[in-house]
């Protein structure tokens, strides 16, 4: 029973989706308390309008830039995971020959102007 006492080795693709699951998990998290003290503020704040405008901004700005940031790090890292690995996918066919293009002679007006 010595394997039993071993955790078993997590493969490469789940800890793939463990990294995606926890971290888009964290940005939800922390739209949410975003969110959570946005509303909180706008309700304590006695409802001045242009106090609600600027909490309101800062939390809206906040919540896109997080997600913005999470979003492109993980395109990011998925782009240089691949290229690391040699996806097949995405390798550049090799260029085939092109044909050199041909022109028209230059013509001669019919007509020459006497």
């Amino acid at each position: 029973m010595v394997g039993k006492d071993r955790a078993k080795p997590i493969r490469e693709l789940d800890l793939e989706r463990y990294r995606a699951l926890y971290g888009l998990t964290a940005v939800v998290l922390s739209n949410f308390a975003i969110v959570a003290v946005a509303i909180v503020g706008v309700w304590r704040l006695g409802g001045d309008k242009s106090v609600i405008i600027g909490v309101l901004t800062a939390a809206f700005t906040a919540v896109s830039t997080m997600t913005t940031a999470y979003l492109g790090i993980k395109a990011v890292s998925n782009t240089a995971q691949a290229m690391a690995q040699g996806d097949p996918r995405r390798t550049p066919t090799p260029p085939t020959e092109t044909p050199t293009p041909t022109f028209p002679s230059p013509r001669t007006p019919d007509n020459p102007h006497p």
